[in-house]
């Protein structure tokens, strides 16, 4: 990896940070309603998996999902405007944090209900394989999801039909507030792979080099016809699990203690050790990027909300569009 990439890693990484760091400034002072959960901790995960994507490939994430979204290509602006609720936002303001949606993109969603992508990301890779279309369904999913039946059954029919599905699970080790050792007899959520027949591993989800390294070998996997792979991507995240939570669940000590691995200060380690980052340029580049995501802020707070008469549109039952 040659300091140029690496650079853009870091950037894009920075990007997400304070993207989310100016969602929660908005949410505390009443302008984002509704739930609100952050991606803190967890950005090499995004930034290093979306380099193994292409354009023609369908991504499926959950509600944790602003960062996939900006990765993915979705503009700053329209994801923040989404989640103050604009006419502008992704989804028209009507689905906010949790249902970021870009047809454009081949972004589909953004699902509020934990695990309820998985099988409609099996449905979008049954569909490619039915109509030959190009590429693969890349699915984002939490830990908690290996807890729903849901997720055992798209994996079953995944393997069953050789799908063309890479299953890209984010163990931050809670489930909201239940800890995995609390909630699993198997903790080790790779193995579950292996139930189905699917070649899966374990990622140190904190290095942005080892995700983008283990996503690319197991997209291609899946290019080749191999039939779907599994990549567990071990992270954790530091905020709460939503901006409502008290995060009664875990000390303060353990969340220190996790930041000594945040993927941010590990990779501007790596980078300022080869000689290709000094304080001055990280400076300049949080600049860059606070000044994108103001602009971002400063968009979605002049764009306008739906007008009253507009509220029935496509809703069943309301008025036609």
């Amino acid at each position: 990896m040659t300091p140029s990439p690496a650079a853009d890693f870091l950037r894009r990484m920075l990007r997400i940070r304070i993207f989310e760091r100016k969602a929660a400034e908005l949410y505390s002072a009443g302008k984002i309603r509704g739930f609100l959960h952050l991606y803190d901790g967890q950005e090499a995960i995004a930034v290093g998996s979306f380099r193994a994507l292409r354009p023609e490939d369908a991504v499926v994430a959950n509600y944790r999902e602003h960062a996939h979204a900006i990765e993915r290509g979705v503009a700053p602006r329209r994801v923040m405007a989404e989640l103050l609720g604009k006419t502008s936002g992704v989804s028209r303001g009507r689905g906010g944090s949790m249902h970021l949606f870009d047809a454009a993109t081949h972004f589909y969603g953004g699902f509020a209900i934990v695990a309820e992508g998985l099988p409609v990301a099996a449905g979008l890779a049954l569909a490619r394989r039915m109509t030959r279309q190009p590429g693969l369904v890349a699915c984002y999913f939490g830990d908690g999801a290996t807890d729903e039946g849901e997720f055992h059954e798209t994996m079953n029919l995944a393997a069953l039909w050789n799908l063309p599905l890479l299953f890209l699970c984010e163990n931050n080790f809670y489930a909201m507030g239940t800890a995995l050792s609390r909630r699993q007899a198997r903790t080790d959520i790779a193995l579950k792979a292996g139930a189905y027949g699917m070649p899966a591993e374990a990622v140190d989800g904190q290095d942005v080099f080892a995700v983008a390294e283990a996503t690319r070998r197991a997209a291609e996997a899946v290019r080749r016809g191999e039939g779907p792979r599994f990549i567990e991507f071990r992270t954790y995240r530091f905020r709460a699990h939503s901006m409502y939570d008290p995060e009664l669940y875990r000390s303060r000590e353990e969340v220190e203690k996790a930041r000594v691995r945040d993927p941010i200060a590990l990779l501007a380690g790596r980078l300022r050790r080869g000689g290709t980052l000094d304080d001055a340029a990280y400076a300049a580049m949080e600049r860059e990027v606070e000044a994108e995501v103001d602009e971002a802020a400063n968009f979605a707070a002049g764009e306008p909300v739906e007008s009253v008469e507009d509220l029935l549109k496509d809703v069943v039952g309301g008025r036609p569009s």
